[in-house]
């Protein structure tokens, strides 16, 4: 067999063992909708951005966030949380208000970080 040839062959043994060993390649479980919805509510009340009080519904696996919030990175944060929490796809219809133009030259609030004082800098 030619060399370039044997990765290949390699491949299709590993791979046609495989299947008849194991069977088909996992698929995530499909969750129901309410299951989904649950999933996110939970993770919305421990979350910070709970406090902003939006809503979300899930249909077919799609998550619809609404509501408003004056920092930005809180509307990313719901989308990320609908995707962990088993939603195919989010649409997000959270706005970002007037009150979150505080920022330097009218740019929107941004989250902030605290930061504990570093070692290096003697906060120990």
């Amino acid at each position: 067999m030619k060399r370039s040839l044997r990765p290949l062959f390699v491949f299709l043994v590993l791979t046609w063992a495989g299947l008849l060993l194991g069977g088909s390649p996992a698929r995530p479980e499909k969750r129901s909708d309410a299951e989904i919805e649950a999933a996110i509510r939970a993770k919305l009340a421990k979350s910070k951005i709970g406090k902003d009080g939006f809503t979300v519904h899930v249909r077919n696996g799609v998550a619809t966030w609404q509501g408003s919030t004056t920092i930005m990175q809180h509307k990313g944060a719901a989308t990320r949380m609908a995707k962990t929490s088993g939603a195919t796809q989010v649409v997000n219809n959270i706005k970002i208000t007037d009150g979150a133009s505080g920022g330097v030259n009218g740019q929107p609030r941004r989250a902030v970080v605290k930061q504990e004082p570093s070692k290096a800098a003697g906060g120990w």
